[in-house]
């Protein structure tokens, strides 16, 4: 696809719903007894890998696109698939997921695509193991294909080397089926959507600083589920607003969570024209309508505690610090390397391509801002989150500049694009 320089996006938009929370309730909605309503459920391909799966076992699941209804079988009600479980492009589904297979009574085989079976699988397969779980990497490689062989698993307390929430979740998930109570102690606070979502369905489990604790279950319980908009997909539409000038937008109900809404702190960090507006916090997850109008910014230093609540966010922040008066230094941020592509090298080698002063570090880049983009050709390396980064920033830049493999962004947001050209009228 092409895209060419805007002189202004105005108007309103509500993005999809989250991505993590939509897989979660469904996920959640099949081991719990009874139905589970899902509302604003994203239409996404990763989430209805997660669908497909759960219907290979057993599961009654009715997507109606607007609401999705699970009738769950409850902790034990899973039966073995004929088939290989395919988790599509979805990292979310293959790590998640695996916690709970490991204490069926049953073995099973995952897979996914190309990318998945790149994606490393021993950060769940490490702690899965020590509970107990048999799960093997077929290839031997510590990916994908994961042959998983269903055992007793025993509580344990697991201290993460890194934050990440589907490694925190998949043991959690494991421990509602273990013997005694499951721990997990992380460096920081990764998002916590498993926690707030297992609360809701009737999970026995406590946070206390850095450390997640969860207690054997004897049953889950279906629940009404209402997903916010996904921030995640609000950041491409923050940026654009702030970016490309003589823009306003209003974007509605997008999920603020505190482990999740890095983006905003740091786009006020940088001195955005940003406010929150209509802020609820319905059911443990709060929410907002976000106005930001086109800012003059300048460079910030991004590293820490902060990364985990915008590690998705990080490619568009890049970007956007391209518009930036200064240098903006991203640091802590090595988890990028292993998303759908190692985002961090992919990031410099097409901001490069665009005129960009970027440069890559280890476990991050600095960029500096202020100097002018041109049109380029960008290789998204079919990463939904490349594509859409790269689509808001060739708005801010002279020429043409052309996506390969654009349609890679209804991984996570199949209306991206038709959005995006809506705000531009």
């Amino acid at each position: 696809m092409e895209f060419r320089k805007s002189h202004g996006l105005h108007g309103e938009i509500t993005v999809p719903g989250d991505k993590s929370i939509s897989h979660r309730a469904v996920m959640f909605g099949s081991i719990a007894k009874g139905t589970t309503e899902i509302h604003n459920f994203l239409q996404g391909a990763d989430c209805l890998s997660t669908i497909a799966c759960f219907q290979k076992m057993g599961i009654d699941i009715e997507n109606n696109r607007d609401r999705v209804i699970v009738r769950g079988n409850g902790l034990r009600g899973l039966r073995r698939p004929q088939d290989v479980l395919d988790c599509g492009n979805s990292g979310t589904t293959t790590r998640l997921i695996s916690g709970i297979l490991c204490a069926q009574e049953f073995d099973v085989t995952l897979t996914g695509d190309e990318s998945i079976r790149k994606r490393p699988m021993k950060r769940i397969m490490e702690p899965l193991s020590l509970m107990g779980a048999d799960i093997t990497s077929m290839n031997g490689n510590g990916c994908a294909p994961l042959l998983i062989k269903g055992r007793p698993l025993k509580g344990i307390h697991y201290t993460s080397k890194v934050a990440s929430a589907q490694v925190k979740s998949a043991i959690l998930l494991a421990g509602l089926y273990a013997g005694s109570p499951t721990s997990v102690t992380e460096p920081y606070v990764s998002r916590n959507h498993s926690e707030i979502m297992l609360d809701l369905f009737g999970a026995d489990i406590k946070a206390s600083g850095t450390t997640c604790t969860i207690q054997p279950a004897r049953e889950l319980h279906g629940a009404q589920v209402m997903v916010p908009g996904d921030i995640s997909s609000a950041a491409y539409f923050i940026a654009a607003g702030l970016m490309v000038p003589g823009s306003q937008l209003l974007i509605r109900n997008v999920g603020i969570n505190p482990t999740r809404d890095g983006i905003i702190r740091v786009c006020q960090d940088m001195g955005a024209d940003l406010e929150l507006l209509n802020v609820t916090s319905g059911a443990g997850e709060p929410t907002a309508d976000i106005l930001v109008r086109s800012s003059s910014l300048h460079g910030t230093e991004i590293k820490g505690a902060i990364i985990p609540t915008l590690i998705d966010e990080l490619p568009m922040i890049a970007a956007m610090a391209c518009m930036a008066e200064g240098d903006t230094v991203i640091r802590d941020a090595a988890e990028l390397k292993v998303k759908e592509s190692n985002r961090i090298a992919v990031m410099v080698e097409n901001l490069k391509a665009m005129g960009a002063h970027v440069a890559e570090t280890e476990d991050g880049m600095i960029i500096h801002g202020k100097k002018p983009l041109h049109g380029a050709s960008i290789d998204s390396r079919k990463d939904h989150r490349i594509a859409m980064t790269f689509a808001v920033t060739a708005l801010c830049a002279d020429g043409v500049t052309d996506i390969k493999d654009a349609d890679c962004v209804n991984i996570s947001y199949p209306g991206f694009y038709h959005d995006l050209e809506q705000l531009m009228k």
